[in-house]
């Protein structure tokens, strides 16, 4: 498993330092995304593949001092700019792979993954892994700040029809791994698929 993740390690090493300033306009699409969420004072929620950190003060405000917020991320070096950009108060960082969270079953309300799908190697098992986390009824959203026609143009690649990320595609994984897709968003300036935990 760990060479699944090589490659997701040295791009996102290198891109580290720089990683927000080449994002700086996604706090709002990140705050509305969190607050589709429904977060309540007291959850526990989990950032998977947080990054930079950029959701864990909004996932933060969402739960409430009361409330549990961890972030994890396999490349230690976007942990380490989440802490330098002071994003990791009232949060708990964790260096861990989506395969195998350091979690209990069900002990969480909802995870929270922007930009995470893309960069699973194994993606039914690895949403599974999250599922298994996630209490019944708890929630998953997949995030991105742009949409996926907008990501393609500026990434200068095309979408095909086997994209993890189209409705269809989305909808039948989720359901292998334990969630129900409950509702779907692409537009140019967010992508936001909510998925319930199955019981």
């Amino acid at each position: 498993m760990a060479d699944d993740h090589t490659h997701v390690q040295e791009f996102f090493t290198a891109r580290a330092a720089d990683w927000d300033a080449r994002f700086p306009d996604d706090g709002p699409a990140y705050a509305a995304a969190v607050a589709r969420l429904g977060l309540r004072a007291g959850d526990a929620v989990l950032d998977a593949g947080c990054g930079t950190g950029r959701a864990l003060p909004f996932l933060r405000d969402a739960v409430g001092p009361v409330g549990s917020v961890l972030g994890a991320d396999v490349t230690p070096a976007m942990l380490e700019a989440a802490v330098h950009a002071g994003r990791s108060r009232g949060a708990r960082l964790l260096l861990a792979d989506v395969a195998r969270l350091p979690v209990r079953t069900a002990a969480l309300d909802a995870v929270f993954a922007a930009g995470l799908i893309a960069h699973l190697p194994r993606p039914s098992e690895n949403l599974r892994e999250l599922a298994r986390v996630v209490r019944p009824g708890g929630l998953l959203a997949l995030f991105h700040p742009i949409g996926r026609a907008a990501l393609a143009a500026r990434q200068g690649w095309q979408i095909t029809p086997d994209d993890l990320r189209a409705e269809p595609n989305l909808r039948a994984l989720l359901k292998r791994s334990g969630w129900r897709l409950a509702s779907y968003t692409d537009e140019s300036d967010r992508f936001l698929a909510l998925a319930v935990r199955r019981d």
